[in-house]
């Protein structure tokens, strides 16, 4: 059994929780928060005790650490759990900062401890599926990539201002997406946004509505398109052309019902929210971090995936302000 720390009892942190209580080989055994009362609430719920962060990293019984909390928290906490001997798995990004990320990465390397970051959208089971089957040949050689992700409205415009815009807080899933898709980083990055459904969020200094392209090194492409409002729903799809035909992955729906009557058809929205259309990856993200650390293996993502999808993000948000392309050379932004 292995014992797990839990570093965060916000919205993440709960959801989080979840998937550890439901997997048989882990336990939650403490919970940590900067608001005390949700920490034990939290804990409460799961027979855990409520501590401080440092105590659940210097406490030798805890074997592994789930970091949720705040962005700008993520690599410190990071250093100090890989320099105490814990197992990590921390939540997208890194950080806000690529340097800030590298020198993490740097620190963590000395440690010689691995670390796994929450990109959860792998775990997905079509977006695995259609992994699964570009990788085995099924089209051919993937070509061109499009990534649809439509939030069905805005965050308030407080989390705005400290999220780190939509490239760093939003679009980085499907940066990191893209990497995993095609097996590699790119080396350049164009992207255009506005700000169309709040002008609130453009006084902030952000973007609501984007596209980005990504060109890698042998010439394959990667188109992304992402909206804060999609009143319809969380609307996450996913097309890959190849060179012998094409796969797609289309929303999770509300229900499988579909009415088709002389009116015409109809069928169900997508799932409302990421809590509702991405809880089997959770669990299934989970499951493959306590999988290898029992086993003792590398992790399915690295923290070397979370620099590189940071180091897109970085790249998009220069080409947004600069509107020029954007080269990455060894792993870092230059304006083409």
């Amino acid at each position: 059994m292995i014992n797990v720390g839990l570093l965060g009892a916000g919205r993440i942190g709960n959801v989080h929780a979840k998937s550890i209580a439901a997997n048989a080989d882990s336990r939650l055994v403490a919970v940590s928060d900067v608001h005390t009362a949700a920490a034990e609430t939290l804990a409460a719920a799961y027979g855990a005790q409520a501590r401080t962060s440092l105590d659940i990293l210097n406490d030798p019984s805890i074997d592994a650490v789930l970091i949720a909390t705040s962005t700008d928290t993520h690599a410190g906490l990071i250093e100090a759990a890989a320099a105490a001997g814990k197992a990590v798995l921390c939540e997208k990004p890194v950080d806000l900062s690529l340097e800030r990320a590298l020198a993490c990465q740097a620190a963590v390397a000395e440690t010689g401890k691995p670390v796994m970051i929450g990109f959860n959208r792998r775990f997905d089971p079509n977006f695995a599926a259609v992994k699964r089957a570009l990788d085995a040949g099924e089209i051919g050689r993937g070509e061109l990539l499009s990534i649809t992700s439509f939030d069905p409205g805005p965050p308030p415009v407080s989390y705005i201002r400290v999220s780190g815009g939509l490239f760093r807080d939003m679009a980085i899933h499907d940066f990191d997406m893209a990497c995993w898709m095609f097996g590699a980083a790119p080396v350049e990055v164009s992207a255009t946004g506005t700000s169309i459904v709040d002008p609130a969020i453009g006084e902030a200094g952000d973007v609501d509505t984007a596209v980005i392209t990504l060109r890698f090194a042998d010439g394959r492409i990667a188109v992304i398109q992402n909206s804060r409002r999609a009143v319809y729903g969380y609307d996450q799809r996913l097309e890959l052309l190849g060179s012998t035909g094409l796969l797609q992955a289309g929303n999770v729906l509300e229900s499988t019902v579909h009415k088709i009557t002389t009116a015409g058809a109809m069928s169900a929205k997508p799932e409302y929210f990421f809590l509702e259309r991405y809880m089997k990856a959770y669990e299934a993200e989970w499951r493959a971090f306590i999988d290898a650390v029992k086993a003792g293996t590398g992790y399915p993502v690295t923290l070397q995936d979370g620099v590189n999808a940071l180091a897109v993000a970085e790249a998009a948000t220069l080409s947004c302000k600069t509107g020029r392309a954007v080269r990455l050379q060894d792993g870092r932004p230059v304006v083409a």
